[in-house]
């Protein structure tokens, strides 16, 4: 690893944005240098106190339009189906008793033995899908990302359906949602898109009554879709094998890989009631941008196991607080596992091009082949085509 093969990673990686969300990449950007700086209504919060502050302290609207918690109930359909459709919560959209018991229900599956169980599953099925690198051969890491999720999604909610279909329509109920709450004039059929996919997303899992399966499906999918590709694709162009060779290493890799992806790299909030953010005054109705990916300094500290940013840094990609992510554990379980897989391969990136139209920034296309088993350190080789 050296500060050259960084500057190559970050530079790929930057894409994802630039080539996805390049308007609001560059406002993000721009901002960056105050703590908090407010923009008429909106209030953009990069620094990680004032990010902890706002999702701890600060009562949040939780269905307000433009935030996740309103985008996951029109994703899943929640407010379509009405009160009386049996229809509960999305988990994002809830506070109070009935957010508690779904996380409790949530946790026996992402825990600790749940987690272990997860990875009986994917476990054979990494060996299965990098067989091919085994015989010069190369391997789409976007591909095997929606293969993973999808089954995983399947597991958890006792589906029989099939993994990559899940994964695809997952995909799409969350990319058109995205499509129907961007700001500016209403597009065209962007609701009833919306609809469809979702429709089609919950008659795959065969529960067409439950929000919150449905949610679990689509968080799962994006998450790891968006994330996993660029981690592996970061390993490989900054020289990070030897780390993830390293079984007490590679843990901590993985929290860095996840800092500096941060596949939910914004989060869209509405205060409920006045108070104050960083030190500015919030009103009750004023929208908040909490850019985790500048609160996890992702966008200036390099991954490096050997010199983390530490749990306090790392873990604020996925929330903190009552509504932190409860995917975290097995996140990091998977990436682990995947790193540990590759890492005898030491791959080096062959493709790569960017999902213009995802959910979260991430690629549509990422492959590998196996690189210089011999060369632990020295970092990715060239690329052939255009990120």
């Amino acid at each position: 690893m050296t500060t050259v093969s960084q500057a190559r990673a970050r530079r790929r990686d930057r894409q994802v944005y630039l080539r996805s969300r390049p308007l609001l990449f560059g406002l993000l950007a721009a901002t960056r240098g105050r703590p908090v700086r407010r923009l008429g209504r909106t209030l953009l919060v990069h620094d990680p106190e004032a990010y902890r502050e706002a999702l701890t302290r600060l009562p949040l609207d939780r269905t307000a339009a433009g935030t996740t918690g309103a985008a996951a109930r029109s994703a899943l359909g929640a407010d379509r189906a009405g009160a009386g459709a049996g229809v509960g919560g999305v988990l994002f959209d809830q506070e109070g008793a009935g957010h508690r018991a779904d996380r409790r229900d949530l946790a026996g599956s992402l825990g600790g033995a749940g987690v272990e169980d997860l990875r009986s599953l994917w476990r054979p099925l990494l060996v299965r899908r990098l067989a091919p690198l085994d015989r010069g051969g190369e391997v789409d890491l976007v591909d095997l990302a929606r293969e993973l999720s999808g089954s995983v999604v399947c597991a958890l909610l006792g589906s029989d359906a099939d993994p990559r279909a899940v994964a695809e329509a997952a995909a799409e109920a969350a990319a058109a949602s995205v499509r129907s709450h961007l700001p500016g004039p209403r597009r065209p059929g962007a609701e009833a898109a919306a609809a469809r996919a979702t429709d089609r997303l919950r008659r795959l899992l065969g529960s067409e009554a439950e929000a919150l399966a449905a949610m679990v499906a689509v968080a799962a999918v994006n998450t790891t879709v968006a994330a996993l590709p660029r981690a592996v694709a970061w390993c490989a162009d900054a020289g990070l094998w030897e780390q993830a060779a390293d079984e007490a290493l590679r843990p901590v890799l993985a929290d860095e890989l996840l800092r500096v992806t941060a596949a939910s790299p914004l989060l869209p909030r509405v205060a409920a009631a006045n108070g104050s953010v960083g030190g500015c005054p919030v009103r009750g109705g004023d929208r908040l941008l909490l850019v985790a990916r500048h609160a996890a300094a992702a966008h200036r500290r390099d991954p490096d196991a050997r010199r983390p940013a530490g749990p306090a840094v790392d873990r604020l990609v996925f929330g903190v607080g009552p509504h932190a992510c409860p995917g975290a554990q097995p996140a990091r379980a998977q990436l682990i596992d995947v790193l540990g897989a590759l890492a005898p391969y030491r791959p080096v990136v062959t493709r790569a091009r960017v999902d213009r139209g995802a959910a979260l920034p991430g690629w549509r296309v990422l492959t590998v082949r196996a690189g210089d088993r011999g060369a632990a350190g020295s970092g990715a080789g060239p690329a052939r085509g255009r990120a």
